[in-house]
């Protein structure tokens, strides 16, 4: 198989950077975004998790993709995929409200980029929370960790995270 590659980026700051997909350490997932392509959606700056940037979507995938290529030390470039229960996010300490799509009962895919080191997903709800690493910025990194960091001072309203093919 030829090498996969898509685009990621904050819409509102232009900026974008791209990344390969990792078919060989993950291939369900991998095949259940491309499948799922274009994606886009109000950006979050993570709370727990450190360096990360994400975004929420109803699930997409016929089948949710086993814990493949997992970690909890996700490192900067890897593009992480979560599957929650709109139950697990649905606590009013997470602060999603009605607008994304959170609610009890209701599948809920957190595509997420980390941009920077020292991230450990560990969240004092649920414990240990173990994400598929399904691709790598292979490009435009710096220029995307800039802007990352300036969502996270100035804030998220307005700007959206898209996923597309590259």
């Amino acid at each position: 198989m030829a090498d996969r590659y898509i685009d990621v980026s904050l819409s509102k700051r232009g900026v974008h950077c791209t990344a390969k997909l990792l078919d060989d350490r993950a291939p369900i997932t991998c095949e259940a975004v491309w499948n799922a392509l274009p994606l886009g959606g109000d950006v979050y700056h993570a709370k727990y998790a450190r360096n990360e940037i994400y975004a929420l979507f109803p699930a997409f995938a016929p089948t949710e993709p086993p814990l493949e290529n997992p970690t909890v030390t996700p490192i900067p470039g890897d593009l992480c995929y979560f599957s929650f229960s709109g139950t697990q996010l649905g606590s009013q300490a997470y602060g999603y409200g009605g607008a994304s799509g959170v609610s009890a009962g209701t599948p809920v895919i957190d595509l997420a980029l980390f941009y920077e080191r020292n991230n450990l997903l560990l969240n004092g709800d649920v414990g240990w929370v173990p994400g598929i690493v399904w691709g790598q910025v292979v490009e435009g990194l710096d220029a995307m960790a800039s802007a990352c960091n300036d969502l996270w001072r100035a804030g998220a309203v307005g700007e959206s995270l898209t996923f597309h093919r590259a």
